[in-house]
């Protein structure tokens, strides 16, 4: 959603890199260009000219550090900046000391509300919480369908009117939501999750029902769902929203879309509530808290590497991981360990949001158009192989390369060259390991000669191997391409 304003600060702190200092005219430069960035953004012209005013205060302050360059302070203070204007904190969710806690749902139709309804009832099963869902959108009974098909994919009860009721459209949903406290309490349910109607725009009718409901069952927070991609007129509708209910904070859906992102920067100083949650895909774990640093990271191009390592502890086991880079290093990691990283990295998710959360990476990379499908080829490749030719690449002659190719709908030119870049791979990662495994033989020799010598034989080393030497990575993977023309580690179809 961020990649247009990602380009335009990184366009901005480029041309400040070979500069020896800041200049007042590089600051007036500098606040004109975010300006412009921002509201190319779709950001509230009200808040572009908050931002730019606390930019311009950091900027030219006595407190810059000498030890920073043009590029960096200008940074730093863009990125405190965008923190702030993002909330400042991770929302905390406390639970009432008298259960259940009744959350709220409310927004406009299209907004997502009733599948974010289902992604915050997952969310809190995984804080160790009991949910209910409430369908209380009884005027769409296709509404009421959808909260019970995402219940069951959640694993999470349902509570709504009878299903005649629904059907007819006429039901009560303040008696509904009222009703679903003592439901609650029944099936003891720590937290009740009330997904109400909503308007394609906003109406008297709509407001007065939901201000009725919030009555009734007196919420301990209420989360207005809004559609990033919707831009300033999701502001708006926060804005009224916020003059008929007590908000507590906005979920933003759709933060994963193309729009350019003027809401998630514009709603928190606009209506003064923070964003509590993002939903950042179409699957229901693709929803978590909102975190305003990470995201301010992901804007200026610095990553995401928290986010990142949480998305790999919910996937990874640290024991199969541990073993399979010591297999790696030792040369004993096979296609059919490969295999099952690639399963637990489709996990992660698409792989162009992967490679942005990665501190450095570069835009050309960051930009990329990454093909999932192209992962998906390799692997039809592999599961086209018997175990012993997963084992060992080498068995792998013409006509098993034939016979693979038919097998996986690709060409024996692809499957050679897999299996060409997997050793190659395997080789380079047996010398690093080599290297390791070397010194520490080196140092046990050593040892046991200083022993026979009769020179102390203490340990005066720390138990256990002796670290890696350093190695130059980029120079030993240049050697490597060197001895081949041409040559360069690629997987088909990704180069």
């Amino acid at each position: 959603m961020f990649e247009a304003l990602s380009d335009r600060f990184e366009g901005i702190f480029g041309r400040l890199r070979n500069r020896g200092r800041l200049s007042s005219e590089d600051v007036d430069e500098v606040l004109r260009e975010i300006r412009v960035a921002l509201l190319e953004a779709d950001v509230n012209l009200r808040v572009v000219r908050g931002f730019q005013s606390r930019v311009r205060e950091a900027l030219v302050g006595e407190e810059v550090s000498k030890a920073l360059n043009p590029a960096q302070q200008v940074v730093k203070a863009v990125h405190q900046e965008l923190v702030a204007t993002l909330g400042g904190e991770t929302m905390r969710i406390t639970f009432a000391s008298r259960p259940p806690t009744v959350v709220l749902m409310a927004g406009l139709q299209g907004s997502g509300k009733t599948t974010t309804s289902g992604k915050l009832a997952r969310w809190f099963k995984s804080q160790g919480r009991n949910p209910l869902l409430v369908a209380a959108d009884l005027q769409r009974p296709a509404a009421v369908e959808q909260l019970r098909t995402l219940g069951r994919q959640v694993d999470v009860p349902v509570f709504s009117a009878p299903d005649d009721v629904v059907r007819s459209g006429q039901g009560d949903p303040v008696a509904v939501a009222r009703d679903s406290l003592a439901e609650a309490a029944r099936l003891g349910r720590d937290v009740v999750i009330i997904d109400t109607a909503g308007r394609l725009a906003i109406d008297a009718e709509m407001m007065d029902q939901v201000r009725r409901i919030s009555e009734a069952t007196g919420p301990h927070y209420t989360f207005l769902v809004v559609d990033a991609m919707t831009g300033q007129d999701a502001v708006n509708v926060a804005e009224s929203f916020h003059a008929t209910l007590d908000l507590d904070g906005v979920i933003l859906t759709k933060l994963d879309g193309d729009a350019r992102g003027g809401a998630a920067l514009s709603v928190k100083e606009v209506v003064g509530k923070p964003i509590a949650f993002a939903s950042t895909g179409e699957k229901l774990a693709d929803f978590d808290l909102f975190h305003p640093d990470r995201l301010a990271g992901r804007i200026l191009g610095m990553g995401d590497m928290l986010t990142l390592i949480e998305k790999a502890e919910q996937v990874y086991e640290q024991q199969e991981a541990e073993a399979a880079a010591e297999a790696l290093l030792e040369g004993r990691f096979t296609l059919e360990d490969f295999l099952q990283q690639m399963q637990q990295l489709k996990k992660l998710g698409p792989l162009s949001g992967i490679l942005g959360m990665m501190p450095g990476m570069p835009k050309e990379v960051r930009d990329a158009q990454i093909d999932d499908r192209h992962l998906a080829r390799v692997e039809a490749i592999i599961r086209s192989m018997t175990r012993g030719e997963r084992a060992e690449p080498d068995l792998i002659d013409a006509s098993r390369r034939a016979r693979i190719a038919r097998g996986s709908g690709t060409n024996p030119q692809e499957v050679q060259a897999l299996v060409t870049q997997f050793n190659e791979v395997q080789r380079l990662m047996k010398r690093f390991g080599g290297m390791g495994s070397k010194r520490v033989k080196g140092g046990r020799k050593a040892d046991k000669k200083s022993k026979k010598a009769g020179r102390g034989g203490g340990r005066v080393t720390a138990k256990g191997p002796a670290p890696l030497p350093n190695v130059d990575f980029e120079q030993v993977a240049e050697q490597e391409r060197a001895k081949r023309p041409g040559g360069g580690l690629k997987l088909p179809g990704l180069n």
